[in-house]
């Protein structure tokens, strides 16, 4: 089933729960992602980054999300992950994506409002959904995303800008980062209180990877909707590709595996955010 990723929010945060966002790169990633959700019987939102475009034809993977997600047991959405460009958003609209990220964080407050609100406009008159970020996702190890401020999010400015973008998600930065740790990790749970008080639309968490369960879970009873995951998932691929590149086999073999690698490893996150009460 293929549905419209504002949908499948609004759902998890009807159902205290919250939706995986996996980035995917290949046929073998899109089809675990999708794999990974039926097993566990949970949507599943399918995330390509705007900095994997020189790489990926992004209209075929469109079509072929499509063509996949029809097939599948559980909804499944299509969204544009860290866009920067207006012309990267335009063309993920004309292909049939349910929803995009303008990443405004690097400018202040006014011009992140301004240049959000223009998204926006843009994107609502397709039907399609937008995220956007206030504050800075820092940038661990073994990640590709740009290197961010860690700045946390002031619930004061999310609100200011909910109200004035029309945004429909809210990426909150609480501590949380890009790639993997290095060093303790250190949520502010409480800060995400403040900011699920002063909003009211889905709140999203970037930075999936490496953080404890735990964590992850208190952070999903508090009203995180969808959490973004990349690079644990990229690091459990790349892993089995190393050992299998020692072995005489045929590359489709060495695909096939990796995609059985990287299955239970998306599913675990799943699982994680599924609602215990439920």
């Amino acid at each position: 089933m293929f549905i419209q990723t504002k949908e499948m929010l609004q759902a998890a945060q009807a159902g205290h729960y919250a939706v995986a966002a996996f980035n995917v790169y290949s046929l073998e990633t899109l089809q675990a992602a999708i794999q990974s959700a039926e097993q566990e019987n949970q949507p599943v939102i399918i995330a390509l980054g705007e900095r994997y475009f020189g790489t990926v034809d992004v209209e075929g993977f469109a079509a072929l999300t499509k063509t996949l997600a029809e097939k599948a047991s559980v909804p499944v959405s299509l969204h544009l992950d860290h866009a920067y460009e207006k012309e990267s958003i335009i063309r993920a609209i004309a292909c049939g994506f349910t929803s995009v990220m303008y990443d405004g964080s690097k400018h202040e407050l006014p011009q992140n409002i301004a240049y959000t609100k223009e998204i926006v406009e843009l994107a609502h008159q397709a039907g399609v959904s937008v995220e956007a970020e206030i504050g800075s996702t820092a940038r661990g190890a073994f990640s590709d995303e740009e290197e961010g401020t860690g700045a946390l999010t002031d619930p004061a400015s999310a609100k200011e800008f909910v109200d004035q973008t029309g945004v429909d998600f809210l990426a909150a930065s609480i501590g949380t980062v890009h790639g993997m740790y290095t060093g303790e990790p250190d949520i502010k749970l409480g800060l995400l209180d403040d900011i699920r008080q002063a909003v009211g639309v889905p709140l999203v968490l970037h930075g999936g990877s490496g953080t404890p369960d735990d964590t992850m879970q208190q952070a999903v009873a508090k009203g995180i909707c969808k959490v973004n995951v990349n690079t644990e998932v990229s690091l459990a691929a790349t892993k089995y590709l190393k050992q299998a590149a020692d072995q005489p086999m045929h590359l489709s073999d060495m695909m096939a595996g990796m995609q059985q690698a990287i299955t239970p490893v998306m599913a675990r996150f799943v699982r994680l955010l599924k609602n215990p009460d439920a």
